[in-house]
C-alpha cells in the first residue's frame, strides 16, 4: 500500500483528500500542528506533527513516504487573500519559507512525488477571459504572490527522482464534517431568514473534484505532469443560481436574488486536467450537494423543509 503524507489535512480541502485516497486504497498519514480529533475521518489515519517553519528540522515526518501532498496554509482565519493581516513578513516566512523546507526535506528523504496546492491568484486581474495555463502569471495579492513563488521554487526542484506539480485551485465547496459551517452557511441562512443577499458570481469546484485531480498527479506517468501545473475549476454559477437549487430543496418562498453579470468574469480552462482524464461533477454535483446541504439550512428556519 502506497503512502501519502498530506499536510493540513484537517482543513476544509485537506478532508477531502484524505478521504478520496483512502477510498482509493493508499495508506495516508496528516501531517499537521496536532492530531485531528477521533472520528474526524472515515478510517483511522496516522499522525505526524508539521508546521510551516523554516527553522524547524522535520525531516523525520517523511521517512517511509512516497508521496507529499502539501495543502497545508497559514492565514487569518476566513481569508485567503489579505491573509496576512498585518503581519505580511511573518505570512511570507511560514507559506513560501516554511513550504520550501519541507520540499526540500521531502525530496532529501526520498520522497517520489509532491503535490503542491496553489491558486488562481496567480494569474491576477490582467489575466484574459479564459485563463489557460501558459495566460501571464501576474498576481496582483500578496496571497497570490506567495503562491506563484511557492509553485517555482518547488518546479526548481524538479528531477527524474522527484516529481512536482502544482494546481492552482478555486472555489471549493461541499460538506464541511461534523460540527463545521460550509462556505454557504451564512448565505443560505440570510436566504431562508428573508435577510438581503448580495449579487455575487464565482467558479465553483467540489472538493472531492479537487481530491481527484490530486490523485491523478499521483497516478498519472511522469512525464505528462512533473514540473508543470494544472488548472482546477468546474462551474461558474452566482447567488442567484445557489439559491435556487436551495429554493427547490426547501420550498423556501422568499424571492431570489437578482442575477449577477457573468460576462466579464474571467474563467479558468481547465482542458490540460481534462486530458489526463479527470471529470468534475459539474452542475449536476452542485445541485446534488446542495440539496444534501439544505438539510442543515432548515435548522435555522424550521418551516421550511427539505423536499423528499
Amino acid at each position: 500500500m502506497t503512502r501519502v503524507l498530506v499536510s493540513g489535512g484537517t482543513g476544509f480541502v485537506g478532508r477531502f483528500i484524505i478521504e478520496h485516497l483512502l477510498a482509493n486504497g493508499y495508506e495516508v498519514t496528516v501531517g499537521g500542528r496536532s492530531p485531528p480529533p477521533a472520528g474526524f475521518y472515515s478510517q483511522p489515519v496516522s499522525h505526524v506533527p508539521l508546521r510551516l517553519d523554516a527553522d524547524a528540522d522535520q525531516a523525520g515526518a517523511f521517512d517511509d513516504i512516497y508521496y507529499f501532498v502539501h495543502a497545508a496554509f497559514e492565514h487569518v482565519e476566513g481569508r485567503y487573500r489579505g491573509g496576512e493581516g498585518d503581519d505580511p513578513t511573518s505570512f511570507r516566512r511560514a507559506n513560501l519559507d516554511g513550504s520550501v523546507r519541507l520540499f526540500e526535506e521531502a525530496r532529501a528523504a526520498g520522497v517520489r512525488r509532491c503535490v503542491f496546492l496553489s491558486s488562481r491568484a496567480v494569474y491576477g486581474e490582467t489575466a484574459p477571459p479564459v485563463v489557460a495555463e501558459t495566460s501571464p502569471v501576474e498576481p496582483d495579492t500578496f496571497y497570490g504572490q506567495v503562491k506563484l513563488a511557492t509553485e517555482n521554487a518547488l518546479k526548481s526542484m524538479t528531477d527524474h527522482s522527484f516529481v512536482t506539480t502544482s494546481l492552482r485551485v478555486t472555489g471549493v465547496y461541499g460538506p464541511a464534517g461534523s460540527g463545521r459551517k460550509h462556505k454557504w452557511s451564512d448565505l443560505f441562512s440570510d436566504y431562508i431568514a428573508g435577510r438581503p443577499v448580495p449579487r455575487r458570481i464565482g467558479t465553483e469546484v467540489h472538493g472531492d473534484d479537487v481530491a481527484q485531480a490530486v490523485r491523478l498527479m499521483l497516478e498519472t506517468e511522469p512525464a505528462r505532469i512533473s514540473g508543470q501545473v494544472f488548472n482546477v475549476s468546474d462551474v461558474l454559477t452566482d447567488n442567484r443560481e445557489i439559491l435556487s437549487f436551495l429554493q427547490a430543496a426547501t420550498g423556501c418562498p422568499h424571492p431570489l436574488p437578482p442575477a449577477a453579470e457573468a460576462a466579464a468574469f474571467k474563467t479558468m480552462s481547465t482542458e490540460k486536467l481534462r486530458a489526463l482524464g479527470w471529470v468534475p461533477g459539474g452542475r449536476e454535483r452542485l445541485a446534488a450537494t446542495i440539496r444534501e446541504l439544505a438539510v442543515q439550512a432548515v435548522t435555522v428556519e424550521p418551516r421550511f423543509r427539505p423536499s423528499p
